[in-house]
């Protein structure tokens, strides 16, 4: 009968000499041969056997690299749904944020509304002011104030008035206005 499968004798190949190997070759094979008795393959156990050179050794450190791996994994993924929450509380934090200041000015456009002020305007709109008053409305449609409309802001008291060439003013259609004129 052959003898168990020796892990460490194995593992020491390298350092047997030639007279040595041939001698293990041998038992090696004489074990194999005993394979083909059919009660011989049945009575005995292929645990001493290693498949393609994996030891126990081996296999022990290859399941530890997977469990680390694993572990890796498991620790990347929480890092990044921590960050991924993270930036969501600081979404949220800014969301709140707008909301309260758009809270704020609904609050003080409530107030606004209330005033007599406006309730007195926005009547005038209506016909319901003074007797005195004529009411008007400007059309849907009606186009913007040109700036020198009487009254408006391009004509104020003692303000400059530019004048420029015809040239000048088909240049600044065709490229724009000019930078340094500001």
């Amino acid at each position: 009968m052959a003898r168990p499968f020796d892990h460490e004798r194995f593992d020491q190949v390298d350092a047997l000499d030639d007279e040595e190997l041939e001698t293990e070759a041998i038992q090696s094979f004489d074990e194999f041969d005993s394979f083909a008795d059919p009660q011989a393959v049945t009575s005995r156990s292929l645990e001493g056997l290693s498949v393609a050179g994996i030891t126990r050794r081996r296999a022990a450190l290859a399941l530890a690299a997977l469990v680390t791996v694993w572990v890796v994994a498991v620790f990347a993924r929480q890092v990044g749904d921590a960050s991924a929450a993270t930036a969501r509380a600081d979404r949220i934090r800014v969301e709140n944020e707008q909301m309260a200041a758009n809270v704020a000015d609904l609050r003080s456009e409530l107030w606004l509304i209330q005033t007599q002020p406006y309730i007195e305007q926005q009547a005038r709109g209506y016909a319901l002011g003074n007797p005195r008053e004529r009411p008007f409305a400007l059309a849907g449609d009606a186009g913007p104030v040109p700036p020198d409309a009487p009254g408006s802001a391009g004509l104020r008291l003692g303000a400059q008035s530019v004048t420029r060439s015809p040239l000048e003013s088909w240049l600044s259609v065709l490229f724009g206005p000019d930078p340094g004129a500001r």
